[in-house]
């Protein structure tokens, strides 16, 4: 037996496992580049779609931070807040930071690495897929840079319809272009109605749920207990002067419907004043026998408001210490009941879960002159 009979089949199983990791039919990457956390969130669910229907990886983008001092954005690994299994059970996923360690030096050469862009962007006649910030600080975590440009234009990211997914694999095959660096998600926002029901496999990283779970074991009393989110910062003030002219703004569709067959964005929904929020507020605490208040909010928690308006029920009012808005929204999601800002994509994010989970929610102001948690049960039944 010659040498090279006896070695083959060892060279051929180290082949295989040379390749083991290398998805032939491709990978997706993108920039999570618009918004904040909500709005990443949303892009994220309909790039997953995305991906499946034209089979290929999705590499799962780090979530975008802006954060007080800091010049530039922070990329948090996105394995950070979520897991990677169950998303895992739905389609073929691979943190970026994996990709870009041990499959872009395969099949992303530095030479050949393009951005894919619906049509120029900014000055000039390319992309510009690193101009600004994210954009500039998202890709250079990973010492990305392009040196083509790609646009992809009349394609779009509705792969439900008109036979999209076929279009763009006849157009980029994998093996002419293994892998599509879209300069944004490929996704629309507000999250495309068909794609709402892939938040089940989002699944909160173990540290995310400790400290959830700590906090309504340790600093809520024992009992059922409301959870509220309020938005009323100075942006989002300037925000919801936009309703008159923006009917389904931001993610109104979660309770308006994407076609605004449910009714129309009021100021009451996207800016409830505090009288609002206090009777919804006493009659969800009074329906669910609610021992607690938890408040999420981006600016202020009104605690010392509703603590004074829910005096008389003996029910207390409470904010985690150093809030954080993962943290926040898996504290959401265990409450008993919900209310939250039909406008704001946080509140989308902790709706959706609830409805994975089976759990009633409803929105400040809406429906108009029946915002109580008692006629929302009525009408369920």
């Amino acid at each position: 037996m010659s040498l090279l009979t006896f070695l083959l089949p060892f060279l051929f199983a180290a082949s295989i496992f040379a390749n083991i990791d290398v998805d032939s039919n491709g990978y997706i990457l993108y920039c999570p580049c618009m918004g904040r956390f909500g709005n990443q969130a949303d892009h994220f669910l309909g790039s997953l779609a995305f991906a499946k229907a034209l089979n290929r990886t999705l590499a799962l983008p780090p979530w975008v931070e802006y954060r007080f001092g800091e010049p530039k954005s922070v990329q948090v690994p996105f394995l950070h807040y979520f897991e990677l299994e169950p998303l895992s059970e739905f389609h073929r996923v691979i943190s970026m930071e994996e990709f870009m360690e041990n499959i872009a030096p395969k099949v992303w050469p530095l030479n050949e690495r393009t951005s894919f862009c619906y049509m120029a962007r900014g000055q000039g006649t390319d992309c510009n897929a690193k101009e600004g910030n994210p954009f500039g600080p998202f890709w250079d975590t990973f010492s990305v840079d392009f040196v083509h440009s790609e646009f992809y234009g009349p394609l779009n990211y509705d792969v439900h319809h008109q036979d999209m997914a076929r279009k763009w694999n006849s157009r980029y095959p994998s093996q002419k272009s293994p892998v599509l660096a879209f300069t944004g998600a490929p996704a629309s926002f507000p999250v495309q109605q068909e794609n709402v029901g892939l938040h089940k496999y989002l699944k909160w990283s173990r540290r995310i749920v400790d400290r959830a779970v700590n906090f309504i074991r340790n600093v809520l009393p024992i009992g059922a207990f409301v959870g509220i989110h309020l938005r009323n910062g100075v942006d989002w003030t300037r925000a919801c002067e936009h309703l008159e002219h923006s009917p389904n703004l931001f993610s109104a569709p979660q309770c308006l419907g994407y076609r605004n067959e449910l009714g129309i964005a009021s100021q009451e929904m996207c800016f409830p004043p505090h009288d609002l929020i206090a009777k919804q507020v006493k009659l969800a605490v009074k329906d669910y026998h609610a021992k607690s208040v938890f408040v999420s909010s981006d600016n202020d928690h009104l605690i010392p408001f509703l603590t004074k308006a829910l005096k008389r029920m003996e029910v207390t009012v409470h904010k985690v210490a150093n809030p954080e808005p993962h943290v926040d929204l898996a504290i959401l999601s265990r409450a008993n009941y919900f209310i939250g800002n039909c406008i704001s994509s946080f509140t989308a994010f902790a709706k959706r879960e609830r409805d994975v989970n089976g759990l009633p929610s409803g929105f400040w102001g809406f429906p108009p002159n029946r915002t109580g948690a008692a006629k929302q049960k009525h009408e369920e039944l």
